[in-house]
């Protein structure tokens, strides 16, 4: 990939994430492909991975560093030709997005399923629903045994997804039911999380580049 200088400099600027350099790089692959697919994310996590994974969606959905994302030209064309200038107007205020779902959005269905049915089962229901062959289901957890993770990512194998955890240095059983799983070298939960946001920044920017960067 033409952006894995992006990668280089995350290794410069926190050299004890090069023990996992090797684990970011194919989770980014992963992503590459299944975006190039025609494939979407579904992102998922408790407590703070939870706001980690409205991050990192967020970075995908919109401008990150780039900010002239250009969406499709077909898009583009059919918005001026149905719409005139009105059309027109509205096209250049979009952005190019890579589709991507945090799973950790939806209250009022997560809520109704932890009370009707199990609580550690919502997000395993919610990959059912909308994960499909060739989409890539992201578990952030920094123990890596998360149990409503774990449910989940046992759907997403049987459903066909790619699946990829983030955690911490043991990866706990992610190690298990992730096919990659990037394990930050740290061991205490704070310490975890604050790796995690460069990871996956990292992982963003690198997306980025690769469909938007154009000749940066």
């Amino acid at each position: 990939m033409k952006s894995h200088i992006l990668l280089d400099e995350l290794m410069l600027r926190y050299p004890v994430l090069c023990d996992c350099k090797n684990e970011i790089l194919t989770a980014t692959e992963q992503l590459l492909s299944s975006f190039k697919s025609g494939h979407k994310l579904l992102v998922a996590g408790n407590g703070g991975s939870a706001a980690d994974a409205e991050h990192m969606v967020g970075e995908l959905m919109k401008s990150f560093v780039i900010r002239d994302r250009q969406i499709d030209q077909d898009v583009a064309s059919a918005l001026s030709e149905r719409f005139g200038t009105e059309g027109h107007t509205l096209a250049s205020k979009l952005e190019g997005a890579l589709p991507a779902i945090p799973l950790t959005g939806f209250t009022g269905l997560s809520t109704a399923f932890a009370n009707d049915v199990d609580p550690q089962v919502s997000f395993a229901q919610q990959v059912n629903g909308l994960g499909q062959q060739g989409d890539v289901f992201f578990a952030i957890s920094t123990s890596g045994n998360a149990k409503n993770l774990i449910n989940a990512l046992m759907v997403a194998d049987a459903k066909e997804l790619v699946t990829i955890g983030l955690t911490g240095r043991s990866g706990g059983l992610f190690n298990k039911y992730c096919q990659t799983t990037i394990h930050a070298p740290e061991d205490e939960t704070y310490k975890i999380q604050e790796l995690h946001l460069p990871i996956y920044h990292t992982i963003c920017l690198m997306l980025e580049m690769e469909f938007f960067g154009g000749n940066r």
